[in-house]
């Protein structure tokens, strides 16, 4: 039986996950037929995993995703265009170790942001940080942030997160200060990071709704260049998955 301090120590070291294991040991009757070193392995074995795992949840944590939502729950049986093999090598997140951007556009309810949210799931389990946004959120973050003297640090923020989801890009057109903030938020990422931006207006429109024409080319420019596009169509996807209440015809 494993003394009390050895575990009092492990706690101190913050070995949580090999302090679980060594207490599973314990209680296993066949454990003397390993040697120490495979003991020792899965103990080790075990601690990473753990780390892993407090990791994972701290990167979703601060994700602060809109909606849970995994690449492996996508569901094809609708007809929205939406293409497998694409689908497939985004979830490699190669598209984020190269720094390529995604568009997602298409009418409400068709899941952008379920898509969004997912593929920024996947990249949290591969490793890398993603933070997600409305984009009108982010202007009014920007603006707190020019007003109390945090934008330096928020800039750096921006600037230093592998994935940044735009969510609900071009709902409203932007204001000067909101190009320029824009601008200077993707030359920042301009490839450096990814940047994952749905709409429900097709990119062709994104020139007006910027609004100023330079700013506009651009902004356009750190973007269109190095994305790939996801262009869904159909129905509503609340309204398919929608179930009548009990009693309505």
């Amino acid at each position: 039986m494993m003394n009390h301090p050895t575990l009092e120590k492990l706690t101190e070291l913050r070995l949580g996950g090999m302090k679980e294991a060594l207490c599973e040991q314990q209680d296993m009757p066949d454990i003397e037929a390993l040697d120490f070193e495979e003991r020792l392995g899965l103990l080790v074995d075990r601690e990473i995993t753990a780390r892993d795992d407090r990791r994972l949840k701290t990167r979703l944590r601060t994700a602060r995703l809109r909606q849970q939502a995994a690449i492996e729950d996508l569901d094809y049986r609708h007809p929205r265009g939406l293409d497998k093999s694409l689908m497939r090598s985004l979830g490699s997140c190669q598209w984020i170790k190269q720094h390529l951007n995604v568009f997602i556009t298409g009418p409400t309810g068709v899941g952008k942001t379920w898509i969004a949210c997912a593929l920024a799931h996947k990249a949290c389990r591969s490793g890398f940080t993603a933070q997600y946004y409305r984009l009108s959120r982010l202007f009014d973050e920007l603006s707190y942030a020019h007003a109390d003297g945090r934008y330096p640090l928020l800039m750096k923020k921006l600037a230093r997160t592998d994935v940044i989801i735009l969510d609900d890009w071009g709902l409203a057109k932007m204001t000067a200060p909101q190009r320029r903030d824009l601008l200077e938020v993707l030359d920042d990422r301009h490839n450096r990071r990814a940047t994952l931006i749905t709409s429900q207006l097709p990119v062709e429109h994104w020139h007006k709704i910027i609004g100023d024409p330079t700013l506009a080319d651009a902004i356009l420019d750190r973007l269109v260049h190095n994305a790939y596009r996801i262009t869904l169509k159909g129905e509503s996807m609340r309204k398919l998955n929608a179930t009548l209440p009990a009693g309505r015809p």
